[in-house]
């Protein structure tokens, strides 16, 4: 299965290992400082949020979660009895709506899939409509520990790559993949990593 990601020693050693290992790392993390654990608790809770989250803003998804909690709207029964009319009146689109009665009505196997390899969760996940592969690789990587999982997909660790790497364009998912197969094992950590360095882009370069 891997290494798993359980505490903050764990996402130090992986940062220490990326720093020695590539420049730029020890670079970014020369301005990031400690990197976060980010760790949630799995489960259809967990997996809700990140459909929540998926091609908003953090504060968009922040409200729609705020809304959905404060109605109740966390648990696999109580989104089957609200139904489509009750999540969208809480704040979801139609399309995520029907993502989240399609979770909740399935059999997914959550304490299983911690016995199965990352290919293997990636893959069930992604077998549910509404998990794309970012999604299911955010849940594998915040939700579940998984130490080596990098969503190459994510617009922002892309933003991120341009900037440390000084590359002349955006990568793109491919290219970005390949630049994270030498990050190995801790590809969950480069994330991290990157995801830090955005946020310093952010706030000196007014990046949406």
């Amino acid at each position: 299965m891997g290494w798993i990601i359980r505490t903050d020693l764990d996402v130090a050693e992986g940062a220490a290992w990326l720093a020695q290992s590539d420049v730029h790392f020890a670079q970014a993390l020369a301005l990031t400082g400690p990197l976060p654990l980010r760790l949630k608790p799995d489960g259809f809770g967990g997996l809700l949020e990140i459909i929540i989250s998926q091609q908003v803003s953090v504060a968009s998804a922040d409200a729609i979660r705020a809304r959905l909690l404060a109605a109740g709207l966390n648990t696999k029964a109580a989104v089957l009895k609200a139904g489509d009319a009750g999540l969208c009146d809480a704040g979801l689109s139609r399309p995520k709506a029907r993502y989240a009665l399609i979770l909740a009505a399935s059999d997914l196997d959550y304490t299983g899939l911690h016995r199965l390899d990352d290919a293997q969760v990636l893959a069930t996940l992604t077998a549910i409509t509404g998990i794309g592969p970012w999604s299911a690789q955010i849940y594998a990587m915040f939700c579940m520990g998984r130490a080596d999982i990098f969503p190459a997909g994510d617009l922002a660790l892309q933003v991120a790559a341009q900037g440390l790497f000084d590359l002349p364009a955006r990568p793109t998912a491919q290219e970005m993949a390949e630049m994270a197969e030498a990050w190995t094992p801790w590809r969950s950590v480069a994330a991290r990593a990157l995801f830090a360095y955005y946020r310093i882009l952010k706030n000196r370069e007014g990046l949406g």
